[in-house]
């Protein structure tokens, strides 16, 4: 592996499409699209344009950068699909970063957050595992300091700069998603439909 690797880093994880080129510390290329949804017919067409923008194919990436999450889980699963279908058929490895490592923690303390559903937030303290955070633990935290949350034109960038950090590591796990709390969508109450099979004739 070169030590200046090329990254193609992406992210659908909340309500954008957002992609970027990195060759080592150089930002190449990056763009990201504000949308609620329609992330899966537009992420494809933005990473060849990224590509295209800084004069590189899909045969010249060293490896693909995704983000896993949390956040909205249809775009989650979205991109983390791309990911591993590309790694699998371009023969480079993909690596999964969540969106609190891609938080910019440089500028002093704070917790890293991921917004949630209905005023709620993700949170990552350094002192217990990622959760769901209620709307008032929220309000109680920000009165010891800031809640540091992904940038959505920075949040590709950051993704593919983790990415290449971990990449000397070796071998790494296929990404896989990071939901942390359950889907809001309930199974159906119907009972499931009764397959019929006709008797055999006499």
């Amino acid at each position: 592996m070169p030590s200046d690797a090329l990254i193609l880093g992406f992210d659908t994880s909340a309500a954008h499409c957002a992609a970027a080129l990195l060759l080592g510390d150089q930002v190449l290329a990056q763009h990201h699209d504000e949308m609620g949804r329609g992330q899966a017919e537009r992420l494809m067409p933005l990473l060849e344009e990224v590509l295209a923008s800084a004069g590189k194919t899909w045969a010249d990436l060293d490896a693909i950068a995704v983000g896993i999450g949390p956040g909205n889980f249809t775009g989650i699963r979205i991109s983390v699909s791309a990911a591993r279908g590309l790694a699998l058929g371009l023969g480079i490895p993909a690596i999964g970063v969540n969106s609190f490592e891609a938080v910019d923690m440089s500028e002093g303390l704070g917790v890293a957050a991921v917004p949630g559903p209905r005023g709620q937030a993700y949170l990552a303290p350094a002192d217990r595992a990622p959760y769901l955070a209620s709307a008032d633990e929220i309000s109680d935290i920000l009165q010891d300091g800031p809640l540091k949350t992904p940038q959505a034109d920075q949040i590709a960038v950051q993704i593919a700069q983790v990415a290449a950090q971990k990449l000397p590591n070796g071998s790494h796990a296929a990404p896989a998603p990071l939901y942390i709390k359950a889907a809001d969508a309930a199974p159906p109450r119907d009972p499931a439909p009764v397959i019929l099979q006709n008797d055999p004739a006499p």
